[in-house]
């Protein structure tokens, strides 16, 4: 089964319709949170999200936030200032859909959630240490997660727990070996200096990870950002992946 894995669209539709193009056919999608937060177009990325086939959708912090679920106390005053025009914005059966998503989910062979196994909704992994401790956290052979914005990869060696930490390729393909955490990075805000989208395809059967980069017309959104008054600082970061 090819599976798309998709996180941090955060509300640019652009992003993910070029995406979802991009990915072509695919069995099913599993997005690891962060729907809304930040962009332009929340309705429309929660709607276009709920048509696609097999959907795993999770629920991430700025999802959290903009639905009630967790207090926005650890945001900065920008992102704050997002969360309230989107819930101004979100329809009752949007926020509806955001606020029934897991934190986690458990499949065969893999776990999902937005930050980490140890704490799904906030946690960030970026750096060997956190790493190491979260491999206590899930017991089957692979861990996707999203939150960073950053694509990166964690593998713990079976022979003596030592975790080798990397930066995937864009468009190429990997093969996964057991105890790994991999993070696809960002849809709709990528933060490790490259405005391409970011996304990865995973075989189920062959265990293989296709981490992708693809343009998109981020001047689009940062138009409709600008549109509606929100933060130049958020605008601005699209054109230079920061």
């Amino acid at each position: 089964m090819r599976v798309l894995i998709i996180s941090d669209i955060h509300a640019n539709l652009t992003a993910l319709e070029t995406v979802l193009d991009a990915a072509g056919n695919v069995d099913a999608v599993w997005c690891l949170g962060d729907v809304i937060g930040y962009g332009p177009n929340p309705n429309e990325c929660v709607e276009l999200l709920q048509k696609q086939p097999k959907l795993i959708c999770l629920m991430g912090n700025h999802d959290a936030a903009a639905v009630g679920e967790m207090s926005t106390a650890t945001f900065n005053s920008e992102a704050r200032t997002v969360v309230e025009w989107t819930q101004g914005v979100l329809t009752k059966e949007n926020a509806t859909f955001l606020r029934r998503r897991p934190q986690t989910s458990e499949l065969d062979e893999v776990t999902l959630a937005h930050g980490s196994p140890r704490q799904p909704i906030f946690e960030y992994l970026l750096d060997v240490k956190s790493a190491e401790e979260n491999f206590e956290y899930f017991g089957n052979d692979y861990c996707f997660i999203g939150h960073s914005h950053i694509p990166l990869m964690f593998h713990q060696s079976v022979e003596n727990n030592h975790v080798k930490f990397s930066f995937p390729q864009a468009n190429t393909v990997v093969e996964l070996q057991p105890r790994t955490i991999i993070n696809p990075g960002s849809v709709g805000q990528p933060r490790d200096r490259d405005p391409r989208a970011s996304y990865a395809v995973y075989d189920t059967e062959a265990h293989t990870w296709e981490y992708r980069r693809v343009e998109y017309e981020f001047s689009k959104t940062q138009e409709l950002m600008r549109k509606v008054g929100l933060p130049e600082r958020h605008i601005s970061r699209l054109s230079g992946g920061w």
